[in-house]
This record gives C-alpha cells, sequence and structure tokens, in this order.
C-alpha cells in the first residue's frame, strides 16, 4: 500500500508532522471554506448587497457540526468539484432567507483558492517557528565549535583542515537566507480573491472590487490588483522555496549520516535505548533521523515539476487537471517540509559532537592533511611551484614508506634546509591553519545578531 501523508498511517509521523496535518485535514479545511464565506457576507452586508443580519445569521450555523461530511462526500463523487456540496449543506443549516445569500456571487475557485491560502498562512506559522528553531541550534553549535579543529575534505578525502564551528556557519548562512525567502515570499502569496466565474466581478458589478477588499482585510488577507485564477506562479514560488529549504536539510542530514560512519565517528544522532536499531545486529546505531530528512529532499524535488505544470492553464480558469494537482502537491509539500524539519531540529538541538575524534582523524593519514600548510610555508622561500614539487616529493615518500610527513619532510634535505624542526611542527599543527574560519563564524553570528 502507498504511503499516507495525510490519512492516518504507520509511517506518516516519520515523513510529517501531526499538527501540519491538522493543518491540511479535512475538518480544517472545512473551516476555512466557512470562514471564507462568512467574510464573503460580512464584505457583501457592508455594502448593501445581502439584507443587514444576513452575515450573523449565516456565522451563526457556518460550523463543523452543520455539516454532514457524508452526505458532502457522496455529492462531490458525483458532481466532481468540492464546493458545490459544501454550499448545499450550509444552505440547509441556513433559515430559507439566509440560505438565499450564501455564496452570492462567487465561485468555486474562489472559495478553494482563498481557503487554501488560509490553510497555507497557517503552515506557514509552523514553518517559521522549525526554521527559528533550526537557526538558533546553528548559532550556538557554531560559535560553541568556533575553534573546534577537524579534518575539512573534498571529493570524499581529507584535505586541508577547517572548524567545525565554519561547517555549522554555512548551514546557518543557508537557513536565513531561506528565512528571508518565506518572509518575502508572504505577501505575494498570503493574497485571497473571490471575484467570479472569469475572474471579471460581473455577478456583483461596480461593487465587486470594494466587496473583495472587505472580504480580505475581514480574513487578513492581501488584496490582489487581478483576479489570479490561471496565474499560479505565486503557489509554485512556494513549492520551490520548500524543495530548496528540504534540499539544504538533506544536505545537513547526510552529512551527518557520514560522520557518523563507524571509522569516522565524529558526530552522531541524540540516542536513547532502542532509537536506530537494527534487527540483526545489536551493535548498531543507524542515523534514524537523517534518513525521512533526505527521502523528503528528494520528493520535494517531485513536487515542483508537478506545481510547475499546474501554471500552464487555458483561458481565464482551468479545468484540465491543473487544480487537482495542486490539491495533492500544496498538502503533501507542507507536510514533507514539517517532517524533515521536525527531525532536523529534533537533531541539531541534541546533536553529539565529538571533538576529540575529529582531533584524532586529522592524523588519520600520518599528517598528510597538512601538506598544503607545510608548501605554502615553503612557497615565500622558492616559489609555489617548487614548494609544491619538494611537498609532493615528501607526501609521496610518506605513502610509500608508510612514514608520517613529519618524518618524510625531515628526510628532504632541500625541505629541512630551509625549515627547522620546530617550524615543520608548527606548520603541521591544524590549529594553525584554519585561515579565517573563525572570522567567517563571527560574521555570520552577526548578521543573525542583526536579524534579531
Amino acid at each position: 500500500m502507498p504511503v499516507s501523508l495525510i490519512a492516518p498511517s504507520y509511517f506518516n509521523d516519520m515523513f510529517g508532522d501531526a499538527s501540519m496535518r491538522e493543518v491540511f485535514s479535512d475538518e480544517n479545511r472545512f473551516v476555512k471554506w466557512l470562514e471564507t464565506e462568512v467574510a464573503l457576507a460580512v464584505a457583501q452586508e457592508q455594502m448593501g448587497i445581502i439584507p443587514k443580519g444576513t452575515a450573523a445569521k449565516i456565522k451563526a450555523v457556518a460550523t463543523l457540526e452543520n455539516l454532514v461530511q457524508a452526505e458532502m462526500k457522496a455529492d462531490f463523487d458525483k458532481v466532481g468539484f468540492p464546493i458545490l456540496p459544501f454550499v448545499h449543506q450550509l444552505t440547509k443549516a441556513c433559515d430559507v432567507e439566509t440560505a438565499r445569500w450564501v455564496h452570492y456571487g462567487a465561485t468555486t475557485q474562489d472559495i478553494l483558492d482563498t481557503g487554501t491560502v488560509l490553510q497555507m498562512r497557517d503552515g506557514l506559522k509552523m514553518v517559521e517557528e522549525s526554521l527559528d528553531a533550526i537557526i538558533q541550534a546553528l548559532a550556538e553549535l557554531s560559535n560553541a565549535h568556533r575553534d573546534t579543529p577537524m579534518a575539512g575534505r573534498t571529493f570524499q578525502q581529507l584535505a586541508a583542515p577547517i572548524t567545525f564551528g565554519y561547517k555549522t556557519a554555512i548551514w546557518l548562512d543557508e537557513m536565513l537566507r531561506h528565512r528571508e525567502r518565506i518572509q518575502q515570499l508572504k505577501s505575494r502569496l498570503l493574497v485571497g480573491q473571490c471575484s467570479g466565474a472569469v475572474g471579471t466581478f460581473a455577478t456583483l458589478g461596480d461593487k465587486g472590487l470594494e466587496v473583495q477588499k472587505r472580504m480580505m482585510k475581514e480574513l487578513g488577507l492581501g488584496v490582489p490588483d487581478i483576479s489570479w485564477h490561471v496565474a499560479r506562479d505565486t503557489w509554485a514560488e512556494l513549492v520551490s522555496d520548500f524543495a530548496m529549504i528540504a534540499a539544504t536539510l538533506g544536505k545537513i542530514a547526510n552529512e551527518i549520516a557520514i560522520l557518523m560512519r563507524s571509522e569516522i565517528g565524529e558526530l552522531s544522532e541524540p540516542f536513547e535505548t532502542g532509537r536506530g536499531a537494527s534487527t540483526t545486529l545489536p551493535q548498531k546505531r543507524n542515523p534514524i533521523s537523517c534518513e525521512p530528512i533526505i527521502a523528503n529532499a528528494h520528493k520535494m524535488r517531485e513536487l515542483v515539476g508537478s506545481q510547475l505544470t499546474s501554471m500552464i492553464q487555458e483561458h481565464e480558469r482551468g479545468a484540465l487537471g491543473q487544480m487537482h494537482l495542486e490539491w495533492m502537491v500544496i498538502p503533501e509539500a507542507f507536510i514533507l517540509l514539517s517532517g524533515a524539519l521536525k527531525h532536523t531540529r529534533f537533531i541539531l538541538e541534541n546533536l553529539v559532537v565529538d571533538a576529540e575524534r575529529m582531533g584524532e582523524n586529522l592524523n588519520l593519514n600520518g599528517g598528510l592533511i597538512m601538506a598544503e600548510a607545510v608548501m605554502m610555508g615553503i612557497a615565500p622561500k622558492v616559489g609555489k611551484k617548487q614548494a609544491h614539487d619538494l611537498v609532493y616529493g615528501a607526501a609521496g615518500m610518506a605513502y610509500d614508506k608508510g612514514i608520517s610527513l613529519k618524518e618524510a619532510l625531515l628526510a628532504t634535505p632541500e625541505i629541512y634546509s630551509m625549515l627547522s624542526e620546530k617550524e615543520i611542527d608548527s606548520l603541521l599543527d591544524p590549529v594553525n591553519y584554519t585561515g579565517m574560519s573563525g572570522e567567517m563564524v563571527d560574521a555570520v553570528l552577526a548578521k543573525l545578531n542583526k536579524q534579531i
């Protein structure tokens, strides 16, 4: 059976967050439709389009309890569009006179889109809360490990020293940009609409624009300059931003999982009895939270393509599956991201950092990770090319003879004639070759502090 991200499932807490599933549940979806219909009635009553007192009567019956969901579902299965069965239920709860004014002058997509935007607003609040927590955790790691030396790796090989704080500050800087994108997106995304079948407000005449303005004020949403029934770029922007956030979280999870490997052992997910256990290998402590983060990142990438497809619509209202794609894509994007954020927050707030093992791994290959430092120590004396050739030869000697880089350097007369043993020791100390790592960490933390 396929994994369900919304309906109750054995897997859904692995890939999503329960609170986000609640935002995109049927019940909350219906609540947002009800809020939208009430706001429409309030605006129309203010404009004298419907009788006074009507909005209050609609609001009084606009409750989940008055929607017979089984009947709604049966009607939906026949009609094929979700709002007509909903409106039938709402009008049944009204007296005859009030029922005349329910959904007055609106069309299905007005309620669907505006209701979805209300759900998005709730979902974005949760996303931002999680982003803030992850940013705080990364800031604390960056500050605490600003000067903790570890091996920098390129192409998965030991390269040159860095600090662990430098690594986490790179993640932090990326997360700050993601938070900024979400903040900038909100003014474009959190905009409703209620403009009728082809978006011209023809059903409401010259009062249409003002009705929409007052309706959106009631809902706390922005007002569009023009109807956006077939303009889905902001929704595509949302899914694209979510996919980028998920990709960053996937990168972090992938890095942690690799550094958890038995032969590396520099980082570890938080552990409790039974966590990450294997059915056959009693000693295993697997990266159990990293895995769904990485999986969700891959899945989120697919959703971007689907939402971009939904942008290609015909005429003034799309009818060839684009809306239906969004009904699947938008909830899934929020739920997948919520799961990735949940797991990432848990890992980073409780990350086990083994600074001692980081130090040990710096000398895994007998100090060869410091070859560049030695080369740059000699370069001012003989030039970069000759310095490279000399250290390259010493490194080759170390590999071939199974000796340390220091021993090879001392055995190379051209090098030993330029550097004393004390100078060689200084060049081979990783602490002396982390470059401007600390200063760059400070810059990222300063940027964060300005935003707080």
